[in-house]
């Protein structure tokens, strides 16, 4: 089966990136893997110009949402991050082979409520995973920057976060009840779109980059029941 079609926008745009363990093995053993992986994004973003609005590192893979700006170049970003964290694996596990499935996965998002909707998700994965069972319990996420202020060296702040409120007290208060509310993206859907938007912005990214919204599951199609 040929893989699915990576889109990286040469114009200004936000991206779910998401990277996992080859063969979904751990890529994070314990947190100071995470720690070090997290002074990569810091220290690399700067000078691929590359902004990140949320985050969420789980053991077998990594979340990212992403801004990116006409002087982004998110592939070196994205290969100076995979390589140097090879070369950490190696150094203190002793490593070798496949790190990282593949390629990256790259989702175009619009920046209205799916923006939001997006970092609610990420951030919801060690909820949904039965980690932890509230988010703010979850030290490698950016939930609690959001939800509480907590300072984060790696983010900018969510321009839909952003227009909650004037009051820094108000937009907290209304994240926390935006992420704890009920209602979330489906995850076997979402985990299967390469655009997330309105109706109008998904039209018109499916007929610039000439493809679907929404890869093809995986595997032979299924009989017709008779």
């Amino acid at each position: 089966m040929p893989r699915t079609r990576r889109i990286i926008p040469q114009q200004e745009a936000a991206l779910h990136i998401i990277c996992r363990g080859n063969n979904k093995q751990q890529v994070f053993h314990q947190d100071a893997d995470k720690v070090y992986y997290y002074a990569l994004l810091r220290d690399l973003k700067k000078d691929n110009h590359i902004s990140i609005y949320h985050y969420c590192l789980m053991d077998n893979h990594v979340h990212l949402i992403v801004w990116l700006s006409q002087e982004s170049t998110l592939s070196r970003f994205m290969k100076q991050l995979s390589l140097s964290f090879y070369s950490y694996n190696k150094k203190v596990y002793g490593y070798a082979g496949h790190l990282w499935q593949g390629r990256f996965k790259s989702i175009i998002i619009d920046l209205d409520a799916h923006l939001l909707q997006c970092g609610k998700y990420i951030e919801l994965n060690p909820v949904r995973a039965g980690i932890v069972d509230r988010p703010e319990r979850y030290p490698f996420s950016s939930y609690c920057h959001y939800a509480y202020g907590k300072p984060d060296a790696i983010l900018i702040d969510n321009p839909v976060y952003t227009g909650f409120s004037v009051s820094e007290e108000n937009k907290r208060k209304q994240y926390v009840e935006f992420v704890l509310d009920k209602d979330i993206i489906e995850t076997a859907a979402f985990s299967r779109r390469l655009i997330v938007g309105n109706d109008f912005f998904v039209r018109e990214y499916e007929a610039r980059y000439n493809m679907r919204a929404e890869s093809l599951a995986r595997g032979r199609p299924r009989n017709p029941e008779k």
